[in-house]
């Protein structure tokens, strides 16, 4: 199919110098770029998964941690910063 676009000047001397450097038709480069283009916007997003790590302690709590008043006393006397 024969078709007319407007095309930035600059933008259409470097895809005519990258597909005579490539060995290929201007009409073949330009079929190849925007093919890639559209294959690249239909390709579903991976989806992000959350996976945090699971610890199983053995020991009770050395604090309550609902007397947030302990928790924080507890924080403090074993910040390792």
């Amino acid at each position: 199919m024969k078709t007319t676009l407007n095309l930035n000047d600059q933008l259409l001397r470097q895809a005519k110098k990258t597909a005579r450097r490539q060995g290929v038709t201007l009409t073949r480069f330009m079929e190849e770029a925007i093919q890639s283009r559209i294959m690249t916007l239909n390709e579903p997003e991976k989806k992000y998964k959350f996976a945090p790590p699971i610890v199983r302690g053995t020991k009770p709590p050395a604090v309550d941690v609902s007397d947030r008043e302990a928790l924080y006393d507890f924080l403090d006397a074993n910040d390792r910063g």
